[in-house]
């Protein structure tokens, strides 16, 4: 079964044209968060045909409907991923009901092949890169001070900071640079394995939060909180923050403070930096602040609601943040 939608619609035709009838099945309707009722009539497609592997074509969001199908039919994933989304690394799966965010980790959804193409990255608008660019980052960023980091995953994470920070501004710069976008899928593949083999804390529960709870874009939403999230932990991640501050400086972001040169580049891959200008409200910062400051959050520091909402404050207005001030 081919798993693939919107502009990926032009790769799935080729595959497809390759494989001839070996594609049983193409399932389309790929949504944002991986809605339950839609995952059901992928599985049931799935049933249905037979099938008997998925190539999942496209970012998280066809790699999260794939996974959603192998997590009830044990079917075997091929992922061809045209983001630097960084799921297709992970056996991490996430459904949407009833406005929440559930996710769990299952083996049966780790695909077990994954192809890394440069070229199918070109067509992926300048804005959209910076923004998933900036998602894989986050992932970095939250494995440096994951409670299960190890000697091994924590150097593979500050080699993917840099790998990214130096692709992406050069992505930005020209979207048909291979080597770049070559560059900017190997740390984006590191920053799927880091996500895979930690944990992620506050950053990332906020951001499932503002994606199930107010369908906000999930990428973009990432781009906007990690910044501020680096700066809430700052005092309580030392050794991850130095690790940051070395990778950025290595790739030529220029800083001394981990969250601050985040946040720089951010501004110069034109990637959010507020969550006002991906559509959050003000007005949604308590609910959204009790939703996420729930018992059991793993992180370098106590969350409370407090705490998140003064994350989602700093990051509604998207200055440059401050590590003191949080």
């Amino acid at each position: 079964m081919l798993v693939a939608g919107g502009p990926e619609a032009q790769y799935a035709d080729r595959i497809a044209a390759d494989l001839g009838q070996r594609v049983v099945a193409r399932f389309s309707d790929v949504v944002m968060h991986v809605p339950v009722e839609v995952a059901q009539r992928a599985v049931a497609l799935a049933r249905d045909v037979q099938a008997d592997a998925i190539v999942a074509v496209g970012g998280g969001s066809s790699t999260g409907m794939a996974k959603a199908v192998a997590k009830e039919t044990g079917l075997p994933i091929l992922a061809v991923p045209t983001t630097y989304a960084g799921s297709e690394m992970t056996s991490i799966w996430g459904l949407t009901e009833g406005q929440r965010k559930t996710t769990g980790r299952d083996l049966r959804v780790l695909p077990r092949t994954v192809i890394y193409d440069p070229d199918l990255t070109v067509s992926l608008p300048a804005d959209i890169s910076a923004a998933s660019g900036m998602n894989a980052i986050a992932h970095l960023v939250e494995g440096l001070y994951a409670p299960s980091v190890s000697p091994i995953s924590f150097l593979l994470a500050e080699e993917g900071v840099r790998a990214l920070a130096k692709a992406l501004p050069r992505v930005a710069a020209d979207p048909s640079d291979l080597d770049a976008r070559g560059e900017a899928l190997y740390g984006a593949s590191l920053a799927g394995w880091t996500l895979g083999t930690t944990g992620m804390g506050v950053h990332h529960k906020i951001c499932h939060t503002l994606g199930g709870t107010y369908d906000l874009p999930h990428a973009p939403s990432h781009s906007a909180v990690i910044a501020y999230a680096t700066a809430f932990n700052a005092g309580h991640a030392p050794e991850a923050m130095a690790a940051l501050v070395r990778a950025l400086n290595a790739a030529g972001i220029e800083c001394t403070d981990a969250a601050e040169g985040i946040w720089e580049l951010a501004v110069r891959i034109g990637a959010p930096v507020s969550l006002a200008g991906v559509g959050f409200r003000e007005g949604w910062i308590p609910e959204a602040a009790s939703i996420v400051a729930q018992p059991g959050l793993v992180n370098p520091r106590v969350v409370d609601v407090d705490g998140v909402e003064g994350i989602l404050r700093a990051a509604l207005i998207g200055d440059r943040p401050s590590g003191a001030a949080q």
